[in-house]
């Protein structure tokens, strides 16, 4: 198997687009999660907060033509794909179209304003406001095809919407198709648009957060007070390369990619299991060859939904122990379901490199019910680490495991 390393990276998140901005504003205590007033008029939705990313405006990013095929979900992506390749000096590099570089990436689902003009046919007949990209725009493989397209990519396409692991099996099937040598580049990761549609999807199971008062502190990961998650969006890709190609270049890695697991629970589409996200973690350190004190820490999931954070917890606790330091990010921004775990491994990436690790937003007292583990909390720490491991999980009980090398 070939080695397969990081060479460009780039997203968007409710903090801001760079790791220098995001930080800084971790640092000043802020998150990213607000009171959406556009949802007020949806009398059935008890929660009315979000991570919304109110600073890009995806209407405007690219000339009109260009967008016609693409919703706000797609257009993140492809934003996040054009600076992950500037960052790694590919922008317009003739091997983009050699068919030696694809993408792999997901989301939840497509653009959901063009939901709404099918529906209106069906309910009406008549076609409205549907024209020949409202599917494009719709459609679960949007992001892919769009950044394919947008980039002039002649590789492989992989689709993967898978809900909240659509990010990290981006990156996980990237790396496999470069590590057994069916690409050279990969485009690697996950997007998602913010939509009061993925809200209701959590409120019907008693799941997101209503604590509609207090936004900015609403998500709570494995908080004693935490009364549920709350929907954000975002979108990150990493540039992922085999190791002698991104040398022979004269690129600079950021990271190696020394490990990816995924399995399934193969019991419940919604409550997960504890046991089988123990499997997946030890997978990947076997396949990494490491054990767990060798983690410097561990990118958790931490939805702040009440069986999640205690599956989670207690399958980490199995597969690593209680002293590898533990975090989550979604308190900082909301659960930004298909692109969570490629904005988690982007910015796990640069807290490995600045060896600077945020403390798990608005965790303040341990829910006794989750295991004992060394919660990241109240304050940064610095570090000092060669490995991080980073977990996610989704609905179907599809469980995924990643682990980067600094390099």
């Amino acid at each position: 198997m070939r080695r397969v390393v990081v060479t460009g990276m780039g997203g968007l998140t409710a903090l801001g687009g760079t790791w220098p901005e995001i930080r800084a504003r971790m640092e000043a205590g802020q998150t990213g999660t607000r009171y959406m007033q556009e949802w007020d008029r949806l009398s059935d939705l008890n929660t009315k907060i979000g991570g919304a990313i109110d600073w890009f405006d995806h209407t405007t990013a690219y000339h009109r033509k260009k967008t016609r095929s693409m919703g706000r979900v797609a257009v993140m992506a492809v934003n996040a794909a054009e600076k992950a390749l500037a960052h790694a000096g590919l922008t317009d590099d003739p091997v983009l179209k050699s068919g030696r570089a694809g993408v792999s990436c997901g989301s939840s689902f497509g653009a959901t304003e063009p939901v709404q003009d099918f529906a209106g046919f069906m309910g009406t007949g008549k076609a409205g406001s549907l024209n020949a990209t409202s599917y494009i725009r719709m459609m679960s493989h949007t992001a892919p095809v769009n950044i394919a397209i947008a980039n002039g990519l002649t590789g492989r396409v992989i689709t993967t919407s898978s809900a909240c692991t659509s990010g990290s099996q981006g990156i996980g099937y990237a790396y496999e198709a470069i590590a057994y040598g069916h690409a050279d580049i990969m485009l690697a990761g996950g997007a998602e648009q913010l939509c009061p549609t993925m809200a209701i999807v959590f409120d019907t199971l008693f799941a997101t957060s209503t604590s509609n008062t207090s936004p900015e502190t609403a998500s709570k990961p494995f908080d004693k007070k935490r009364d549920g998650l709350v929907i954000g969006e975002g979108a990150a890709i990493l540039v992922l390369e085999d190791l002698e190609h991104a040398r022979a270049r004269g690129a600079v890695p950021l990271a190696e990619i020394v490990a990816f697991a995924t399995n399934s629970d193969g019991a419940h589409v919604t409550q997960p299991k504890a046991e089988t996200q123990t499997i997946v973690m030890r997978e990947a350190l076997k396949q990494a060859r490491l054990s767990p004190s060798d983690l410097g820490f561990i990118s958790g999931h931490g939805t702040a939904t009440d069986s999640g954070d205690i599956a989670e917890s207690q399958a980490s606790a199995e597969a690593y122990g209680a002293r590898v330091p533990f975090h989550s990010l979604k308190g900082h921004f909301g659960h930004s379901l298909g692109a969570c775990g490629a904005i988690e491994g982007w910015l796990s990436i640069c807290m490995m490199n600045d060896g600077w690790l945020p403390h798990t937003a608005n965790l303040t007292e341990i829910d006794p019910r989750c295991a004992e583990l060394d919660y990241v909390m109240h304050e940064p720490r610095k570090i000092d680490v060669e490995h991080f491991a980073s977990n996610n999980f989704a609905f179907g009980g599809i469980n995924t495991s990643l682990i980067f090398r600094r390099i």
